[in-house]
Parts: C-alpha cells; structure tokens; sequence
C-alpha cells in the first residue's frame, strides 16, 4: 500500500489555499497518511550542539546528542517511510516560509538522508515522489523572482528525491488565501 507524507506549512490554518490544495492532493493518492503541520507544530531551528551531535559518529554519542537529534530522526524516518511527499506551502517574501526550511535544516543529514561520493553528493532518499502545492499570491511559478520552486527542487534532489512535481494551488481550488 502506498504511503504519503503530507506536510503543511502555511500559518494560515483557516483559509488558505496551498492548505486546500495539499489536502486534496495527498487525498487523491489514497493509501495511508503521516501528516506534520509545520504551523501548528512549529520545528526548532538548528543549534551549534544539534549540527556537532549529527556529525558525531552514532556509536559515540552521549545521551544529551541523541536527545538533540530525536525530533530530526522522526522527521528522517517519516521521510524513509513515505512512497510520496506532498507539501503545501505558500510563497512567503519569495521563497518558502521558515517552518519549511526549518523542516529542511533537520532532514538533510550526512550519512542518513545523503552523502557524499568523489563524484560529489548523492541522495540517499531514491525511488520517491514529491508534490508541492504552491501557493505564490504575487510571486509567478518560474518566475525570475521565484526562488521557492528552484530551491525545493534542488534540496529534495539532493536528498535523492528527483521526481518532483508543483502544483499551483489556484489549479487544485479556487485562489482565497495563501
């Protein structure tokens, strides 16, 4: 059966459209969901003492490590689980709100999400899908001055998540919010 991580991370709750859109998209893939409202669940952002424990080999590190790195190790594993990501976002100042970076900043680990070959890095999140609703209000998808779409494209090849597909919200539901 297949499994999709729903992610939402506009701070609208009540009206908006990438919020919509998502839910229907995620929805439509039928299967089992694991859903993470970045709003309403905000993530920390990363620290000094997080990025030293995610460097520190696994075997060695102290409790006070594994406890930094447990909310990033959830989020990793909702990610290995999942056949397909669909995110809902909005465009916030050009680019994607901070819940969603901050969501990156925890997901992108070296030697567990992806790493790095004399080749240069490779992704170790293969054989995925990822469905972005977009929400972009004054910002045009593809746009010179969008720098959402080229970023998320490129973080999730990073972590090996190539197939990657936008969706503007307004195509999914009627444009009301962002």
């Amino acid at each position: 059966m297949e499994h999709t991580l729903h992610i939402d991370a506009s701070a609208n709750t009540l009206t908006s459209a990438s919020r919509a859109a998502s839910a229907i998209l995620a929805a439509d893939l039928g299967g089992s969901v694991t859903y993470r409202d970045l709003a309403t669940t905000p993530l920390p952002q990363i620290d000094g003492p997080w990025a030293d424990a995610r460097l520190t080999a696994p075997d060695t590190r102290s409790q006070e490590d594994q406890d930094r790195l447990e909310l990033s190790d959830t989020l990793v594993a909702e990610l290995q689980a999942a056949d397909t990501i669909v995110i809902g976002t909005p465009v916030y100042n050009f680019t994607s709100p901070a819940s969603l970076k901050a969501w990156m900043d925890l997901v992108a680990r070296p030697g567990v999400t992806f790493t790095y070959t004399p080749e240069g890095p490779k992704g170790l999140l293969e054989g995925k899908k990822a469905i972005i609703a977009v929400a972009s209000g004054g910002t045009a998808i593809g746009s010179d001055y969008d720098f959402l779409t080229p970023h998320l494209r490129f973080f999730l090849g990073f972590i090996g998540i190539t197939d990657v597909e936008f969706v503007p919200a307004r195509e999914v539901v009627p444009a009301t919010a962002a």
